[in-house]
C-alpha cells in the first residue's frame, strides 16, 4: 500500500527497497565469486581458466530461466514463482558449496541462475503491474542503483569472504542471502496480480511470446535496451584486456575507472528520474539514443586508424555507458506499457533476448580477438548503431502515428 511519503505514487518506498533487493541477486552471484576462481580452481584440481565456464552457465541459466517464470507469474500470480524460484537459488547455492568437481559446479550454478532469474522477471512485471509507463521508467531509474552499486561492491565483498572463509562461503553467503529474501517477500509483499482461472497451457504461452514479437512497440524498444546493454557487456568482457594489458593500468586502478563508470551510470539514472518529472519518456529515450553510437563510432574509427590515446578511451567508455542510465530504464517502461495483461512474458522474453544478445557481443569480443583494441571498439559501435537503427526503423514510425 503507498504512502505519503513514498518516493513513487506507485510504489510504496518498502516494496521498492525489497524490488531492489531481490534484482541485486544478478550482480551479487557474477561478481562475487570471481575473486574466488583461481582458488575454486586450485581447490578442485582443475586447470586454469576452467572455472570460467562457470561464469558461461550462470548466463545461459539467466536468459533460458526468465522464459518459464513469466508465463509462470501470469498465471500463478507474481509472488509464488518468486518465492519457488527463491528456494531454488538456495538450494543450488548450497549445492555449489559442496561441489566435488568443476563439472559439478557448473551445473549447478546453471540451476542457481534457473532460480534466481525469477527476481528479474517478477520485478518488471510488478512495476508494470503498478505503476504508468513514466512512473515505471522512474522506478526502473531508481532500481539502477542496484546495478550500478552491486557491480562495485560485490568482488570487495567477495574478496574478504575468500581471504577469510574460502570460496566455498562465498555461496554459503548467497544462500543466506536468498532466504532473507524469502522472508522478507513472504512477509512484506502483497500479489499484484489477480491470479485467472484455468490451467497454464502451452499453446497460450506460445501464442503470447508470438504476439510480443510480432509487436513492433515491444520488440523495437526491447532491441533499443538489449543492444545497447550488449555493448556495455562487451565493455565488461574486453575492457580489462584493453585497459591493463594494453595501457598497463594497474588492476587496483582499473577497478578505479570501473567504479567511476558505474558511478557515472547510476548519476545518470538518478537525473532520468528527475526529468522524468516534466519531461515525455520518449523525448529523454531519443537524446539519450545518441550517445552509443557516437561513443562507438569515434571509438572504432580511432581503433581502425590506429589512434587511440588511453584518455579517448576513457571518455568514450564513460560516454557510452552514462548513456545507458536513461535509455534502459526509459525502453524498459516504454516496452511493457501496453502489455499489462502479459506483463509476466514481456518481461521473461525482454529478459532472455537482452542476455542473448549481450552473450553474442561478449563471444565477438573474444572471438575476433586480434591483441588490439579494434574488436571492442568495433563491436560497441556496432551495439550502439544497432539501437540507433531500432529505433528509426521500428519505434520512431509508431512516435510519429
Amino acid at each position: 500500500m503507498t504512502t505519503k511519503k513514498s518516493i513513487l505514487t506507485c510504489i510504496s518506498t518498502r516494496l521498492l527497497i525489497l524490488l531492489g533487493a531481490v534484482i541485486a541477486i544478478g550482480p551479487l552471484s557474477i561478481d562475487m565469486y570471481l575473486p574466488g576462481l583461481p582458488a575454486i580452481e586450485k581447490s578442485l584440481g582443475a586447470r586454469p581458466g576452467s572455472a570460467e565456464f562457470t561464469l558461461a552457465s550462470f548466463f545461459i541459466g539467466l536468459a533460458l530461466g526468465q522464459l518459464f517464470y513469466g508465463p509462470l507469474s501470469d498465471r500463478f500470480g507474481r509472488k509464488k514463482p518468486l518465492l519457488v524460484g527463491l528456494a531454488i537459488y538456495v538450494v543450488a547455492s548450497l549445492a555449489c558449496a559442496l561441489a566435488g568437481s568443476v563439472a559439478e559446479l557448473v551445473a549447478w550454478r546453471f540451476v542457481e541462475a534457473l532460480g534466481g532469474c525469477a527476481g528479474m522477471v517478477v520485478v518488471r512485471a510488478v512495476v508494470r503491474d503498478r505503476c504508468a509507463a513514466r512512473e515505471a521508467a522512474r522506478a526502473f531509474s531508481m532500481l539502477m542503483l542496484v546495478m550500478g552499486v552491486a557491480p562495485i561492491l560485490a568482488p570487495m565483498m567477495g574478496g574478504w569472504i575468500v581471504a577469510g572463509l574460502g570460496w566455498r562461503a562465498v555461496f554459503v553467503s548467497l544462500a543466506g542471502f536468498g532466504i532473507v529474501l524469502m522472508i522478507a517477500f513472504q512477509r512484506g509483499m502483497d500479489d499484484t496480480r489477480h491470479v485467472p482461472s484455468g490451467p497454464l497451457k502451452l499453446g497460450q504461452v506460445l501464442r503470447d511470446y508470438r504476439q510480443l514479437l510480432a509487436s513492433r512497440s515491444f520488440l523495437g524498444y526491447t532491441l533499443i535496451g538489449g543492444l545497447a546493454f550488449a555493448g556495455m557487456f562487451a565493455y565488461i568482457a574486453g575492457s580489462p584486456f584493453v585497459l591493463m594489458e594494453l595501457y598497463g593500468i594497474p588492476p587496483q586502478h582499473y577497478g578505479w575507472v570501473f567504479g567511476c563508470n558505474a558511478i557515472g551510470l547510476v548519476a545518470a539514472s538518478q537525473l532520468n528520474a528527475h526529468r522524468l518529472k516534466s519531461t515525455p519518456l520518449t523525448l529523454l529515450l531519443r537524446r539519450a539514443l545518441w550517445g552509443p553510437p557516437l561513443a562507438g563510432i569515434v571509438l572504432a574509427l580511432a581503433g581502425l586508424a590506429g589512434w587511440l590515446p588511453l584518455p579517448l578511451v576513457l571518455a568514450g567508455f564513460f560516454f557510452y555507458l552514462v548513456s545507458l542510465g536513461s535509455l534502459g530504464p526509459n525502453s524498459t517502461a516504454a516496452a511493457m506499457a501496453t502489455h499489462g495483461q502479459q506483463a509476466g512474458a514481456a518481461s521473461a522474453l525482454m529478459g532472455a533476448l537482452q542476455f542473448a544478445l549481450a552473450t553474442l557481443a561478449g563471444a565477438l569480443v573474444g572471438l575476433f580477438h586480434d591483441g588490439t583494441a579494434r574488436p571492442l571498439m568495433v563491436v560497441m559501435a556496432l551495439c550502439g548503431i544497432g539501437a540507433w537503427l531500432a529505433h528509426r526503423w521500428m519505434v520512431a514510425p509508431l512516435e510519429r502515428e
